[in-house]
C-alpha cells in the first residue's frame, strides 16, 4: 500500500487528486451504508439514489469552485465553458434544490422521523467527508507537500501512540477507545514533533512537492520550478540566546551564535501539535459512531484493517486544518494571469475590454515588443463586425 501511494504521488497532481476522490467516494459509501440498512428494512425507496445524487451535486459545486479558482486562465477563455463558470454557483444551487424537492415529494406517512434522520445523516456525511476532502484537494493544488506532510504526521502519531502505549501505557485516555492511554498520547506527541521538524526539512528540498500545480500533467520526472518561491521554504538565521551559545561552545568547542531554520520547519511543529492533540479526536468520533450503531468496522475494503473510514478518520480533519492554516499563515498572494483575467471578464463590459486590449497593444508597441502595424490592424481585420460595432460605439 505504501509503495502504491508513492507511485501515485510521483505520477502527478491529477493522479493524486483521483486517489483522494476515490477515497472520498469509498468513505462516503461506507458511512451512508450504515443508514441504508434501516432504510431497506422499512421499505423506504430512493434513499440510496438520493444520497448519491447529493454527493454528485455537492462534488460538482466544490470541485467546480476549485477548478475555477486554480485554472481561471484556462476555463475563462473557453467559450463553451464560460457560461458554466460565470453561473456555476447558481447551477449548483439548482441541482441542490432538485434533490431537496425530490426528497420532500418522497416523504412517506408513518416514516417521517426515519426519513428526516436519513436526510440529516446524508448531509452530515457530505460535510464530514466530501467538504473536508475537497479542502485536501485544494491542498494538493497548492503543493503536494501540503498533502504529504499533514498525512505523514497523522500516520507517525498513530504509530508512536501504539508503540508508547504498548511499552509505557497505564492510564486510559478516553472510554470510546479503551486501548488509548495518556502515556501513549503524550509520547506520540513528543515523537511527532521531532518527526515533523525533520520530515519538513527533507520535503522542502523538492520543487515537485513545494510548487503549486500549474500544469496537471506534471510528474516527479518533470523539471518543476516556481518563482517566486514561497519564502516559507527558505532557511533564515535565528540568533541564539547567549546562554545557549555558551553551552554549545562548551560542548562543541566552537562558537554557534545562530541556527539556520526554514519557517516551514516551525510550521510543521504547529501541524504536529494538531496531528497529535486534535486529529485523534476524529478517530474517537468515528469510534463513537461505530458504538452507536453497534458495528466493529465501517467496512471490509481493506482486508484485516476494516473499512477505508477506519483508516481515514483522522486524515479528514487534519486536511481541513492544514488548508485553513496554510491559507491563514503561509500562503502568499501574488497576482496571476488567471486572477487578472477573471477580474476583466467579470467586471468590465465588452467595450471596456476592447479598450483595455487597445491600451495593451499600445503599451507593447511603445515598448518595442509589437510592430506598430498591430495597432493599425486593431479594430479592423482582427475584430469581427459585431465586436467592431461595440468598440466604435
Amino acid at each position: 500500500m505504501i509503495g502504491t501511494f508513492f507511485a501515485i504521488l510521483a505520477s502527478g497532481h491529477i493522479w493524486v487528486i483521483v486517489m483522494v476522490v476515490a477515497i472520498q467516494i469509498m468513505v462516503y459509501n461506507e458511512v451512508i451504508h450504515i443508514a441504508e440498512g434501516p432504510a431497506k428494512e422499512r421499505s423506504l425507496r430512493w434513499f440510496k439514489t438520493m444520497s448519491w445524487y447529493f454527493l454528485v451535486s455537492t462534488a460538482y459545486y466544490l470541485y467546480g469552485e476549485s477548478v475555477i479558482y486554480y485554472f481561471q486562465q484556462v476555463v475563462l477563455v473557453d467559450a463553451s465553458l464560460l457560461p458554466f463558470v460565470t453561473h456555476h454557483r447558481f447551477i449548483s444551487f439548482v441541482l441542490y434544490v432538485i434533490g431537496f424537492v425530490f426528497f420532500v415529494t418522497n416523504l412517506k406517512k408513518g416514516f417521517y422521523k426515519r426519513q428526516f434522520s436519513q436526510f440529516g445523516w446524508t448531509h452530515m456525511a457530505l460535510i464530514l467527508v466530501v467538504v473536508q476532502s475537497h479542502f485536501i484537494v485544494n491542498n494538493i493544488l497548492e503543493g503536494l507537500i501540503w498533502l504529504v506532510l499533514p498525512a505523514s504526521l497523522v500516520i507517525c502519531n498513530d504509530i508512536f501512540a501504539y508503540v508508547c502505549g504498548f511499552f509505557w501505557g497505564r492510564t486510559q485516555l478516553i472510554q470510546l477507545s479503551p486501548k488509548k492511554t495518556v502515556e501513549g498520547f503524550v509520547g506520540a506527541w513528543m515523537c511527532t514533533l521531532v518527526f515533523g521538524f525533520l520530515w519538513a526539512s527533507l520535503l522542502m528540498r523538492s520543487n515537485y512537492l513545494i510548487c503549486p500545480a500549474k500544469d496537471l500533467s506534471t510528474s516527479a520526472w518533470s523539471n518543476v520550478t516556481c518563482e517566486p518561491k514561497n519564502p516559507v521554504f527558505t532557511a533564515v538565521p535565528w540568533p541564539l540566546p547567549e546562554a545557549w551559545t555558551s553551552i554549545l561552545k562548551y560542548v562543541f568547542q566552537t562558537t554557534i551564535s545562530e541556527l539556520w531554520i526554514a519557517p516551514i520547519q516551525l510550521h510543521a511543529l504547529v501541524m504536529a501539535c494538531f496531528a497529535s492533540l486534535i486529529a485523534p479526536f476524529g478517530g474517537f468520533f468515528a469510534s463513537g459512531v461505530k458504538r452507536a450503531f453497534n458495528i466493529k468496522d465501517f467496512g471490509q475494503s481493506i482486508p484485516g484493517h476494516g473499512g477505508m473510514t477506519d483508516r481515514m478518520d483522522c486524515q479528514f480533519i487534519m486536511g481541513l486544518f492544514s488548508y485553513m492554516y496554510y491559507q491563514s499563515f503561509i500562503k502568499t498572494y501574488n497576482l496571476s494571469v488567471g486572477a487578472i483575467l477573471a477580474t476583466v471578464i467579470n467586471n468590465l463590459s465588452a467595450q471596456d475590454q476592447l479598450e483595455l486590449l487597445e491600451r495593451f497593444l499600445t503599451y507593447f508597441v511603445n515598448q518595442g515588443v509589437l510592430d506598430p502595424s498591430a495597432l493599425e490592424k486593431f479594430g479592423a481585420s482582427i475584430l469581427s463586425e459585431s465586436a467592431r460595432a461595440v468598440f466604435e460605439h
